[in-house]
């Protein structure tokens, strides 16, 4: 009677902590917030009743200047997406992102889907009437990051006059250094979270700028949990302080990691090709104690992601590719 859906996509970041690894899989900020206790205590007191969070709400849209709805992370904005946008409509996907815009789209009334290039001017090229286009910025997995210019006039332009939908996340925009964002309006929705740049992915928070009367309207009730609800109000408290103290730390390490390994990226995280990805995480593993992310399931078989962590943690890694190469050699 029940049938599964004939699609699945893989998602990161390990399903329990690897014996004395060091895990460069999950891009996070490696800096935990220093109230972080405080919020665990406050979760538990308020565990034993609904966890309403309207007021919160209304208190982060004014901290982040455009009315807000608060999710259960990004992943359940896109299902909202997926009841709200997605039933009998052409969706357009970039080939080497987040694998769980395709699967929302096929799991949604079997959109049909069209992959496209990794860019803003390949993508518009694909724009018709009344389509999605999702496009991740910065990228996942290679952290490139397109600045308003680089988004118009190829895509943005291609989306207001064929009237598509564009579903931006930024996810990651927090890690980029003097980031910017092209205007909300009837044509785009902007995705973002706080799981990776407070370093909790454990708990499911994010947010969506954009249309928030339609997805208020079909969020589940208290999906954020009590948990949700403390981390809340304490980032109330906190004002984004955690991150103008931490963001440099991370931008001041990725300038040192581009230099030590040739790599590039605008977020907390990099691509590198290694030709066999899953050889090198195995080697990485035994030669440095190292966790970092195949990309096979990105379509990228010959390469490894890896994020930013601590400066000690970073010369771990960078001693052990520098190893590595020199094997080869």
């Amino acid at each position: 009677m029940l049938e599964p859906v004939k699609f699945s996509a893989y998602h990161g970041g390990a399903r329990r902590k690897e014996e004395g690894l060091i895990d460069f899989s999950a891009s996070l900020n490696p800096y935990p917030p220093k109230w972080l206790n405080e919020m665990f205590e406050r979760a538990k007191e308020i565990s034993d009743r609904y966890p309403y969070y309207e007021e919160l709400e209304d208190g982060l849209s004014e901290l982040v200047g455009e009315s807000v709805t608060v999710t259960a992370g990004i992943t359940e904005a896109l299902y909202l997406l997926g009841i709200l946008a997605l039933r009998r409509r052409k969706v357009i996907i970039p080939t080497h992102t987040y694998g769980e815009y395709e699967r929302v789209a096929r799991i949604f009334g079997g959109a049909d889907v069209i992959k496209g290039p990794n860019d803003p001017e390949g993508l518009s090229q694909l724009v018709e009437e009344s389509s999605v286009v999702f496009f991740c910025n910065p990228n996942n997995p290679d952290g490139r990051f397109y600045r308003e210019k680089g988004l118009r006039p190829p895509l943005l332009d291609a989306i207001e006059d064929k009237n598509a939908l564009l579903v931006l996340d930024e996810a990651f925009i927090d890690f980029v250094e003097r980031p910017e964002s092209p205007e909300g309006g009837e044509n785009i929705v902007k995705l973002r979270t706080f799981t990776k740049s407070y370093g909790l992915p454990g708990i499911r928070i994010g947010y969506v700028l954009g249309f928030s009367e339609a997805f208020r309207s079909v969020r589940m009730p208290w999906a954020i949990g009590s948990t949700g609800v403390a981390f809340l109000e304490f980032l109330m408290d906190d004002m984004f302080q955690h991150l103008r103290k931490t963001m440099p730390l991370i931008w001041r390490e990725k300038k040192r990691i581009e230099k030590a390994l040739g790599v590039k990226s605008d977020a907390n995280f990099f691509i590198k090709h290694v030709e066999n990805a899953k050889k090198t995480v195995e080697e990485l593993k035994k030669r440095g104690g190292i966790l970092v992310r195949d990309c096979t399931s990105f379509g990228l078989p010959e390469y490894i992601r890896f994020s930013v962590r601590k400066p000690e943690e970073n010369e771990v890694l960078i001693r052990a590719f520098q190893e590595i190469e020199n094997k080869t050699l």
